[in-house]
C-alpha cells in the first residue's frame, strides 16, 4: 500500500540533522530493449550501447516542444559487449577498467560457479576498502550462525513477586538482544514496538512496579561509535550509534504541528528520557521555520514558527544513548497503558534468577537481511555483525573485535579463504579502516550460493534495473532483471558484488571494487561490466 499521501512534509534541521535521501519511483515502459542477433565467432566481441528510456516531450496545440539544451543532455550509458569465449571476455573487461576511469584503483574477480573456473581477475588479492559491500559478510555470518528463520527477542523480566493487586515488588528489566527490527520499518509505527511490549506486560497482570525500570544492553560492549567512522558522519542517520538495545534505528523524530491555537511539539517515538522543550510560535498561513538543538542534558530545545494551516513538520536526530532512549520509550508506553513505575529509569544487568514477564519478537532473520541489503541500512549491519559473534565470544558479548574474530573463523572453516584477507572494524563498511580482497568476496559469494541459506542470501540483494539501490542502474541492458548484487558507495569507494546469469545459463559470481576519486565513472564501468557478463557466452 502506498502511504506517501499521508507522510508529513520533511524539512531540513539546522543542527545535528540526520539526512535521508528518497528516490522517486519511475515507471518502466512495457517490454525491454531487444538486442539484434549479430553473427559472431568464438573469441570475438560485439559492442552495444545502453538505450536510455526517456519520456516524449509534452506537446500542445499552440507551441512546439523546445529543443533540449546540449549541456543538459544525459550522457550515453557506457557500452557493454557480447564476448564469445573467455579470452574475449577477459579482453573486454580489461579494456573497460583501464580506459574509462580517471585515476584510482580497480580490484576485480569473476568466477563461474557453474564450471568452477576463474573468468577474469585483476588486483584480486589486493586489500581494498569495500564500503557497503561489507554487508555481504555480515549477512553471511548472521545467516550461517542463526539460520534464516531465527528471531530475536527483546524481553522484560522481574526480580520480585507480583502481588494480588498487580504490583511487582522489585524491579523490571528491559533486556536487549541486539534486535535490529524494533523500528517503524518493520512495525509501521515507531511507537508500536514498545507499545506492543507494554500491552504484553499488562496482559501478564502487572499494574504497578514498586522498583526501577532497569535497561540492560550488556550483550554488547558500550562502544557506540566504531573505529574509522569520520566525525563528519556522526550527525547523519546512516551513522546511528550502536547498542544491543536499539529502537527506531536509533533516530528520534521531532514532530511539530499546529493544534488549535498553539504549536504542538512531540517526539516519535515518545520517550520519557529525552526532555523536550518548545518555544515554537503559531503564526498564520502555511509552512514554518523550526530549529531543533540538542542540549547539554540530553534534551532537545525546539524554537521557531509554524503556520496554522501547515501540515506536520518532521526532523530526525541521531540518539546519543540508544539504550536510555529505548527504556524511556517503554516507560512512556507503560504510562500510556496505565502501569506506574515508582522508581527511576537506570542501567543495569539482569539477574540470572529474574523471571520473564513478556517479550517482543523480531521478524525472521531472512526478512531483516533483505531490508538491510536492499536499502543498505548501516545500523542493522552493525547489530547483526555483533550478534553473530556473541556465541563464540569468551564473555558472550558482541563487539567489533569479536565480530572480526568470528568472521575470520567463518572464512577459514566455511568459506575456505584466507582469514588475513579481511580486516574490518565494523559490520557496515562505513569505517575507513575496513579492508578485504576481491578474491575473498567472490569466495564468500561462492559459499553463500551453495549454503543451506542460499535462497535467503540471494533474495536479499537488489536486482539491476528493478529494485532499491539498483533500480536505476543497468536498465535496457542484458543485466536488467538478471544481475543481483550489493552496492557500496562512499566519497572514495565504489563497489558491486553479487551474481549474474550469462546468456547460456552459466551462473557467475563477481566482485568489483574501486578505490579512488572518479567514483561516477567507476560505477558506470561496473554497470557496463555487469551487462557484459550477462551477455557472455562460450
Amino acid at each position: 500500500m502506498d502511504h506517501s499521501r499521508n507522510r508529513p512534509r520533511i524539512v531540513r534541521c539546522t543542527v545535528s540533522l540526520a539526512l535521508c535521501a528518497f528516490a522517486a519511483l519511475v515507471p518502466l515502459a512495457d517490454g525491454r530493449a531487444a538486442l539484434a542477433p549479430t553473427p559472431q565467432s568464438a573469441g570475438e566481441s560485439v559492442v552495444h550501447q545502453a538505450s536510455l528510456r526517456k519520456k516524449p516531450p509534452k506537446r500542445t496545440r499552440r507551441t512546439a516542444p523546445k529543443p533540449r539544451r546540449t549541456s543538459r543532455r544525459e550522457p550515453a550509458a557506457p557500452a557493454w559487449t557480447s564476448p564469445n569465449g573467455t579470452q574475449a571476455l577477459s579482453t573486454d573487461l580489461s579494456t573497460m577498467i583501464t580506459s574509462r576511469v580517471r585515476g584510482g584503483h580497480f580490484g576485480v574477480m569473476v568466477v563461474s560457479l557453474t564450471r568452477g573456473d576463474t573468468l577474469f581477475e585483476q588486483n584480486a588479492s589486493e586489500m581494498m576498502q569495500p564500503a557497503s559491500t561489507m554487508k555481504l559478510f555480515s549477512t553471511a555470518a548472521a545467516l550461517d550462525r542463526f539460520g534464516p528463520d531465527h528471531t530475536f527477542s527483546t524481553d522484560v523480566l522481574r526480580d520480585g513477586p507480583v502481588g494480588t493487586d498487580g504490583t511487582v515488588q522489585g524491579n523490571l528489566y528491559l533486556r536487549g538482544d541486539g534486535d535490529p527490527s524494533l523500528s517503524a520499518r518493520f512495525f509501521r509505527d515507531a511507537n508500536l514496538p514498545m507499545a506492543t511490549l507494554a500491552q504484553s506486560i499488562v496482559a501478564a497482570g502487572v499494574k504497578k512496579v514498586a522498583g526501577d525500570l532497569v535497561y540492560d544492553e550488556t550483550v554488547f560492549d558500550d562502544k557506540r561509535i566504531p573505529d574509522g567512522w569520520k566525525t563528519t558522519y556522526l550527525g547523519a542517520a546512516y551513522a546511528a550509534r550502536v547498542s544491543a538495545l536499539s529502537l527506531n534505528e536509533n533516530l528520534v523524530w521531532v514532530v511539530v504541528s499546529p493544534a488549535g491555537k498553539v504549536a504542538q511539539v512531540t517526539l516519535e517515538p515518545v520517550s520519557t528520557t529525552i526532555p523536550l522543550r518548545s518555544k515554537v510560535r503559531l503564526t498564520g498561513g502555511r509552512g514554518g521555520r523550526i530549529i531543533a538543538r540538542r542540549a547539554a542534558d540530553g534534551g532537545i530545545d525546539v524554537s521557531g514558527t509554524i503556520g496554522a494551516l501547515s501540515g506536520p513538520l518532521k526532523y530526525s536526530l541521531v540518539v546519543d544513548d540508544p539504550a536510555l532512549f529505548t527504556a524511556g520509550a517503554l516507560n512512556a508506553a507503560l504510562q500510556n497503558a496505565g502501569v506506574t513505575v515508582t522508581g527511576k529509569v537506570r542501567p543495569g544487568a539482569t539477574p540470572t534468577a529474574a523471571t520473564k514477564v513478556a517479550g517482543v519478537a523480531s521478524p525472521p532473520l531472512a526478512q531483516i537481511v533483505s531490508e538491510m541489503n536492499r536499502e543498505s541500512i548501516n545500523i542493522v549491519a552493525e547489530l547483526l555483525f555483533r550478534d553473530a559473534s556473541r556465541a563464540s565470544s569468551p564473555l558472550g558479548r558482541g563487539t567489533a573485535e569479536t565480530g572480526l574474530a568470528n568472521l575470520r573463523n567463518f572464512v577459514r572453516t566455511k568459506v575456505a579463504g584466507d582469514p588475513e584477507a579481511i580486516r574490518v572494524f565494523d559490520g557496515s563498511g562505513l569505517s575507513t579502516l575496513d579492508y578485504f580482497t576481491p578474491r575473498l568476496m567472490v569466495q564468500l559469494l561462492s559459499y553463500a550460493h551453495r549454503g543451506p541459506w542460499s535462497s535467503a542470501f540471494h533474495g536479499s540483494l537488489p536486482v539491476a534495473g528493478e529494485s532499491e539501490l539498483l533500480r536505476r542502474r543497468m536498465r535496457g541492458t542484458p543485466a536488467e532483471g538478471n544481475l543481483h548484487a550489493k552496492t557500496g558507495t562512499t566519497n572514495t569507494v565504489a563497489g558491486l558484488g553479487g551474481y549474474v546469469t550469462a546468456r547460456d545459463g552459466e551462473i557467475i559470481a563477481f566482485a568489483f571494487l574501486y578505490n579512488g576519486n572518479d567514483r561516477g565513472n567507476a560505477k558506470a564501468t561496473m554497470d557496463a561490466m555487469g551487462a557484459t557478463l550477462a551477455n557472455f557466452i562460450r
